[in-house]
């Protein structure tokens, strides 16, 4: 695991590159968010999607929630009621995780959608993941610590069983916060799943 500072990234432009290209590429990365520090990769490396889920020891029936591009990326690949799409544009970005019903779409790739046939999407506002928004992939988000575990809020917490399958851990400091709040608004009504 190859720890960089998160000034390096926007500091250095080499770093800034080798970053890019290794989020384009699927590597595992730990980085912060609004929230905690994730642990995720482009959704098109499955094999090391698959490593995320043995590494934080979580059944691969719960599926990941996903950063994504663009608010027009939830609108294209979900279904969103007009109430409920003036209601993610007043909430995102931010630490929140919506849950809505995905489209049957090609590109929505099957690891990220649930039985129930729904995904939980993410666009935290934070300056690291605007930059793997950036990058126009479809990005794991999941906290780092293993399943029903508190969060780490330094990189020198992340279990040894999680550092052994990250190639690169984005150093921002102590991030002491809340998980995100997840709302549900697979119909018109607002259901809050974690608070």
């Amino acid at each position: 695991m190859e720890i960089i500072k998160i000034i390096d990234v926007f500091r250095n432009e080499g770093v800034k590159k080798c970053v890019a290209d290794a989020i384009k590429n699927g590597k595992i990365f730990v980085y912060p968010t609004d929230t905690v520090y994730g642990i995720g990769c482009n959704v098109e490396n499955i094999e090391n999607v698959k490593k995320i889920y043995e590494a934080k020891k979580r059944p691969i029936n719960k599926p990941f929630s996903i950063i994504v591009p663009s608010k027009e990326w939830i609108f294209e690949h979900t279904k969103v009621s007009d109430v409920n799409k003036k209601f993610i544009d007043n909430l995102l970005p931010g630490p929140y995780t919506i849950i809505l019903k995905a489209k049957e779409l090609p590109d929505i790739p099957k690891i990220i959608v649930s039985d129930k046939n729904t995904i939980g999407v993410r666009i935290p506002k934070n300056e690291f993941t605007d930059f793997i928004r950036q990058q126009e992939v479809i990005f794991i988000t999941t906290s780092v610590n293993l399943s029903e575990e508190e969060p780490v809020t330094k990189i020198d917490e992340i279990p040894e069983s999680i550092k052994k399958i990250v190639d690169y851990a984005i150093d921002s400091g102590v991030l002491d916060n809340q998980p995100s709040r997840i709302f549900d608004l697979t119909t018109d009504d607002i259901k809050i799943v974690r608070y």
